[in-house]
């Protein structure tokens, strides 16, 4: 449980972070972003608040979920 809580915890304030960065470097973001997909074409970003809370809650509960996972298989091949 403590990392699972953790991880989404760090998710979250990346996400932050990277929405603060994409606010203050637009096309540095656009850049880096499409590196990360293999060279994606992304028509626009969309920063609208409502956006930014579904993603801030999607990539949270997501950290949270590999967290559990993991630390539920790092505990059991700890006990083997």
């Amino acid at each position: 449980m403590t990392t699972a809580n953790a991880a989404a915890t760090t998710v979250g304030i990346i996400y932050v972070v990277c929405r603060l960065l994409v606010g203050l470097f637009p096309d540095l973001m656009m850049s880096i972003a499409q590196s990360w997909f293999h060279g994606l074409t992304i028509g626009s970003w969309s920063i609208s608040t409502g956006n930014f809370i579904v993603g801030l809650i999607s990539a949270v509960a997501s950290a949270w979920v590999a967290g559990y996972l993991f630390a539920a298989s790092y505990n059991s091949f700890l006990k083997k």
